[in-house]
């Protein structure tokens, strides 16, 4: 309790803050950056240095309640094979414009619902990328998965076309939970879609989960990670649910009132945590949990990890090209985020230009600032030391941060020399400590709880 009323005290309950899978966030993306910088940075690219490539289905059966993506429904394949078509011409695009001998090291599919496409469909746009980019000797190929929305046709479609990591979405198990969020995915359902791709032979399976539900309690979510670890989950993603009904509408159908309070999320955090933790995951990060000798969890040990879109990543690739409607690029001089609505996306891309809507240019001090706070967010310290050794002595103009940080945290963070540390009781304060070094704090906007 002494623990929770301090945490308390300096802010976790009432700060609002990015969750920083990106810096600047994409608040501050401005139209004045779009398909011409998104352009020459693609025309840029150094053949000798691979990419990771994000491909985004927004098409769902079903719309659930809690999500806060770029999604739309359908109940009938109609529109997805006219987006594919769209997609195929945006690759055509990039053919154009990447240097001939790019390679791709990474590639993930996220929605919506990327298995709500066909196996043809999987077939014909897997095979659609591989033309724009070959792939690397250590390619990893990673699907977002609705077991409601995926059968054993689709699942040796994405084994043949090569993926190597299911990402199952799971939320949580109870059924009261599951009515509250619009998202109904019985246990038995989930588990023969883990058992396909077992059999399909996908080593690596991870499994999310969401803290923060309505009608959540400590005991359905210790009964949910019960159900979860019998899938042998190589890593785990527990994300706090952000309830944002000013961004996404469909949370106006989520009553508030059954909503967990402040303590109850914390409460709740810390529970499956320590649950992980004792079934032996290493946890990554603020969210994430993996198994010994998996990518992440070496990733971590070797100083390596990194923190993207997706949350944490093994993945080094400096830039990655978004594809598809609402999908960011990252290149290692800024964002470009290509049209959200679909209608939108469809237009520009038949008109014969990228989709680049709204972007963000970074300076050198953005760069700086961003590494600074994926350092925080991913080994909870930052050593200006080791920062000025990739990007010279600005880094040290950053050590008043590191003082406020201390004065301001104190007793969770303590400074020795250009070394700074993030207690493990103060850790569920580090997106409002990485707040400190932001400088883009656009008026008006409501982030999600820091909780």
């Amino acid at each position: 309790m002494e623990h929770i009323e301090t945490l308390k005290a300096l802010g976790l309950f009432d700060a609002r803050v990015p969750r920083y899978t990106s810096y600047p966030t994409a608040a501050v993306f401005t139209p004045t950056v779009g398909d011409a910088f998104q352009s020459r940075a693609l025309g840029a690219l150094d053949p000798n240095v691979p990419v990771s490539v994000y491909i985004h289905i927004p098409f769902c059966e079903r719309l659930c309640w809690f999500c806060a993506c770029h999604t739309q429904g359908t109940q009938t394949l109609g529109p997805v094979e006219s987006y594919i078509e769209t997609v195929e011409a945006e690759l055509e695009l990039l053919q154009k414009t990447v240097p001939e001998g790019v390679r791709m090291g990474r590639l993930h599919w996220g929605g919506g619902t990327p298995t709500i496409l066909p196996p043809q469909l999987i077939h014909r746009l897997a095979e659609a990328i591989r033309a724009v980019f070959p792939q690397t000797d250590d390619f990893e190929f990673s699907v977002e998965i609705d077991p409601t929305m995926v059968d054993r046709g689709k699942i040796d479609a994405l084994a043949a076309q090569g993926m190597t990591r299911a990402s199952i979405g799971i939320q949580d198990f109870d059924p009261e939970v599951q009515a509250a969020i619009g998202r109904l995915q019985p246990f038995d359902v989930t588990k023969a879609c883990v058992d396909d791709l077992r059999a399909a032979g996908i080593t690596s399976l991870n499994t999310d989960l969401v803290y923060g539900l309505p009608h959540q309690t400590n005991a359905r979510i210790e009964d949910t990670i019960e159900k979860v670890l019998t899938f042998a989950p190589d890593r785990v993603a527990l994300f706090g649910y952000a309830h944002v009904p000013w961004v996404s509408k469909r949370q106006k159908l989520i009553d508030e009132a059954v909503l967990p309070d402040d303590l109850a999320r914390y409460t709740l955090a810390s529970l499956a945590a320590a649950r992980f933790t004792d079934a032996g995951l290493t946890p990554i990060g603020i969210d994430h949990f993996a198994r010994p000798g998996d990518e992440l969890e070496t990733s971590l040990q070797a100083g390596s990890l990194r923190r993207n879109f997706q949350g944490y990543t093994a993945d080094t690739c400096q830039t990655l090209i978004g594809i598809g409607a609402s999908s960011i690029s990252r290149f290692p001089d800024g964002y470009v985020q290509n049209a959200p609505a679909t209608a939108a996306y469809k237009q520009r891309i038949a008109a014969g230009g990228f989709a680049g809507a709204r972007g963000y240019h970074m300076t050198p001090e953005d760069q700086l600032r961003a590494r600074a706070i994926e350092h925080l967010m991913c080994n909870f310290q930052l050593d200006l030391d080791a920062l000025a050794a990739e990007f010279g002595p600005a880094a040290y103009a950053l050590a008043p941060s590191l003082n406020t940080m201390v004065t301001r945290f104190a007793p969770y963070v303590t400074q020795n020399d250009m070394l700074l540390r993030i207690a493990p009781e103060g850790q569920p304060l580090t997106r409002i400590i990485a707040s400190v070094l932001d400088q883009h704090v656009p008026e008006g906007v409501r982030y999600s709880r820091a909780s």
